[in-house]
């Protein structure tokens, strides 16, 4: 009777204290969420205001405090690709297209390479090989910027793009290796071992097995080089001209000594934005896994 009698209290107690963790967890996560959202919207506030204000005119675009309610209108956008008379953007856009994809290749067949070596062949002292790969982005890249000029000068290479791509390629090539290594040491070494039981080189395993398993980290080493390399201003201005002239040194154009074009800087930097922003919203679901590769076991 005793032990009837005192089940439903012990059952009563043990539920009861069973779902304070479960609404406590329920709570955090919803604050959380509502953290989440305010920071995303927070991001996203700026790249909004930009365009809307490309589809205005430069008169609503000027004003102080701004117009949500003016008209909208393509002008800006005209502008930009050569509509009244100016500079057309193509060719900027098709050099930061060479120079971004062409390096970002570059990378990857430099990178799965060595990150193989380092990770699923491990070389001795590897950490010391992959922290000197990440100290090589320590020196400050106007540190660098005067020797690289007068080399490309010395040898006729201004205002060229493959030089671009070069520079591109060993800027993006350390933290390539690095990324490169942890997602490529989650690759199963049995699987390896039983293609070069069946006969399989070092090529053949690298296209065939280890790039397939390793594919959402590759998307995602190389959607951040890309980035990295559309993004690159520095060198761009300093060692291009008219030839090789990419999207952003093409953007700076647009700041001159009348004044800045607030409406056409907007369109601007719309429409140099998309090709990152599409390749991020086709990569997505690979940079997500490549990212969180290895975080839980």
């Amino acid at each position: 009777m005793s032990a009837t009698a005192v089940r439903p209290a012990t059952t009563g107690t043990t539920g009861t204290t069973g779902t304070k963790p479960v609404r406590a967890r329920r709570k955090a996560g919803t604050g959380l969420g509502l953290v989440a959202w305010l920071a995303g919207i927070v991001f996203f506030l700026p790249i909004a205001w930009m365009a809307l204000t490309s589809f205005h005119s430069e008169e609503d675009a000027a004003t102080n405090p701004p117009s949500f309610a003016a008209s909208l209108t393509l002008d800006g956008y005209r502008e930009f690709f050569g509509a009244g008379g100016g500079a057309s953007p193509w060719p900027a856009l098709i050099n930061s297209a060479v120079a971004s994809v062409a390096s970002t290749l570059l990378v990857l067949l430099l990178a799965l390479p060595a990150a193989y070596a380092l990770s699923i062949r491990p070389v001795k002292k590897w950490t010391d090989v992959l922290f000197f790969f990440l100290s090589t982005k320590m020196l400050p890249v106007v540190a660098g910027l005067l020797p690289i000029y007068l080399f490309a000068k010395n040898t006729d290479m201004l205002d060229n793009i493959w030089l671009l791509v070069i520079l591109y390629t060993s800027m993006n090539l350390p933290i390539a290796v690095w990324m490169m290594q942890s997602f490529l040491a989650e690759v199963p070494v049995a699987i390896i071992e039983a293609a070069r039981v069946d006969g399989a080189n070092l090529p053949t395993i690298l296209a065939r097995i280890v790039a397939p398993i390793a594919l959402p980290g590759i998307a995602a080493t190389s959607l951040i080089c890309f980035i990295f390399s559309w993004n690159e201003l520095l060198f761009a201005r300093v060692l291009t001209g008219v030839v090789a002239e990419t999207a952003p040194v093409f953007l700076t154009g647009f700041i001159t000594s009348q004044g800045l074009f607030l409406a056409k800087v907007c369109a601007a930097s719309l429409v140099i934005s998309l090709p990152v922003l599409a390749a991020g919203f086709a990569a997505q679901d690979k940079l997500v896994q490549g990212l969180s590769l290895g975080a839980v076991k």
